[in-house]
């Protein structure tokens, strides 16, 4: 089984993006923050993060920069989750390592869609 790291600092979201990727076979586990995720990543590196862009602590830019130079933090698939439609942030997402991007709110097809096994 593949393991997803759903980092955002809504709970909603969390529960909604757990329920979904449960449902495709996902071991998951959640961070309120990117200073929660990076923990998480130093004590056992996911296949996927899930990743909210604007997070109290730390910032999902924040977080993916750390990731990416992190030893193994090349390994996950991180899809950045943003409300925001500003394409300066995603492209800044994209350049820092995310491999792909979604617009909340999204819906199962959306977050299936990222997180296809191949995709």
């Amino acid at each position: 089984m593949k393991s997803c790291l759903i980092v955002d600092d809504s709970s909603v979201v969390r529960k909604v993006a757990r329920r979904i990727l449960e449902e495709m076979d996902f071991v998951i586990d959640e961070a309120e923050d990117g200073q929660e995720a990076m923990d998480k990543c130093r004590r056992e590196m996911p296949d996927c993060i899930l990743l909210d862009f604007n997070m109290p602590i730390m910032s999902g830019l924040e977080f993916l920069k750390l990731l990416r130079a992190y030893e193994g933090g090349t390994k996950p698939r991180v899809v950045y989750c943003t409300i925001e439609h500003d394409i300066g942030q995603i492209a800044l997402a994209l350049k820092a390592g995310a491999n792909d991007y979604m617009m909340k709110p999204f819906d199962r097809a959306i977050l299936e869609s990222k997180f296809e096994v191949g995709a």
